[in-house]
């Protein structure tokens, strides 16, 4: 089966095929490197150059596909170069070739390469001058010197500089990719953050004007009407403010920043709760200097459960109850659960899986669903917090103000 060989770079034809019509030319005009009776010339006349010097450039379509196939042809080219009246496109081109074998060839070969070259010009250089003792001796190291080591030397730092600056455009493209991975993420993160925030600050008003409204949609008496009316427009009026705020922020981002919902607040928030028809419970015991990540968390579990509650529960007691123990903030929220027969607000689910990034957020645990209980099957949420090690920058969540 016939190998077939890679096909040669187009720059490299253009050397070849200039060095090759250079080297006719100098024939023509009759100029060689050395006299036709110097002792070395065993091939007398201009014809025998031809032949290094086609092997050559058949050498110079080789440098970038066969780098080192082309530096063992064109050395012995080179060789038999010196046993005819010489041509200067022949040097020209052996040096090329070595210079794309240092350039283009394998690492472990450039390095020989370039040691081989050099040991060659010393002793070019001082075996010559050992043998004939003359100052001219010193010429023959300068020629190898010139012809071998110089482009080794020059293509091993034209190398380097590729080399480094390959590494550096891959160091480049790798600081773009981390920093668009980081981009993505971010902006990934800012999503969930502000999904979480809106739905938590606008849920619960929306889900208490979907349930009053029912009622007062079901039932017939003015009273009860007007009473539901009434928890509507509460709702509505707040729901709005938020929403204008949250918009505010999100479209000039240089808003009156709000405060940050703390556990203080949940008394407010408990009775909005029984405001809605909610029959809450608090019981709280807490520290005073929680960082401000766990209490904004602790606030919307707090709120999302209420919420939730206000949606799905049966009638009777929800009861929310937080403590601190050994370092952590722990939040218990139970509600009647079985069939509900008044009107109820749909869910998407939403509501849970925000409280579970919110717990994850601050390397705490969640869980959520129903249980037995002294009072019958309630349905609990359950989040625990941890409190030490915890500031404002280990979250990027937070009230969006």
């Amino acid at each position: 089966m016939a190998v077939r060989l890679p096909r040669p770079h187009r720059f490299d034809v253009y050397i070849a095929a200039g060095g090759l019509l250079g080297g006719l030319l100098l024939v023509l005009a009759g100029l060689g490197t050395r006299r036709s009776d110097d002792p070395i010339t065993l091939f007398d006349g201009p014809w025998p150059v031809l032949v290094p010097l086609t092997v050559l450039a058949g050498c110079e379509l080789l440098r970038r596909t066969a780098p080192r196939v082309a530096l063992l042809t064109g050395t012995v080219a080179i060789c038999a170069d010196l046993l005819t009246q010489g041509s200067l496109a022949s040097v020209l081109m052996f040096t090329d070739v070595v210079y794309a074998a240092v350039l283009y060839g394998p690492l472990a070969s450039a390095r020989r390469i370039q040691w081989i070259t050099g040991l060659l010009t010393v002793a070019g250089t001082l075996v010559p001058f050992a043998v004939w003792r003359v100052p001219e001796a010193l010429l023959i190291g300068v020629i190898v010197g010139v012809v071998a080591y110089g482009p080794a030397a020059t293509g091993w730092i034209v190398r380097n500089h590729r080399d480094a600056a390959e590494a550096a455009r891959l160091r480049a493209e790798q600081t773009a990719l981390l920093a668009e991975m980081d981009r993505t993420q971010a902006v990934v993160a800012e999503r969930a953050r502000m999904a979480r925030e809106l739905h938590d600050m606008v849920a619960n008003h929306l889900s208490a004007i979907a349930i009053h409204s029912t009622a007062a949609l079901s039932l017939d008496d003015p009273e009860t009407s007007r009473q539901a009316l009434g928890v509507i427009r509460e709702n509505s009026v707040k729901g709005l403010e938020e929403m204008r705020r949250l918009i505010g922020i999100l479209r000039d981002g240089d808003g009156e920043p709000s405060a940050v919902p703390t556990l203080d607040g949940l008394c407010v928030l408990v009775d909005d709760a029984r405001a809605n028809g909610l029959d809450v419970t608090l019981d709280a015991e807490h520290g005073t200097t929680l960082p401000a990540p766990v209490e904004l968390a602790a606030y919307r579990i707090v709120q999302e459960s209420l919420t939730n509650a206000l949606k799905h529960a049966c009638p009777g007691r929800v009861t929310v109850l937080l403590r601190q123990p050994d370092g952590s903030l722990a939040i218990a929220v139970t509600s009647p659960y079985g069939d509900r027969d008044g009107p109820r607000a749909p869910g998407s689910g939403a509501g849970l899986v925000g409280m579970r990034e919110r717990a994850a957020l601050l390397g705490g645990t969640f869980e959520s669903g129903p249980e037995s209980s002294a009072n019958g099957k309630v349905w609990a949420v359950r989040a625990t917090l941890p409190v030490a090690d915890v500031t404002e920058a280990d979250v990027t969540e937070g009230d969006p103000a």
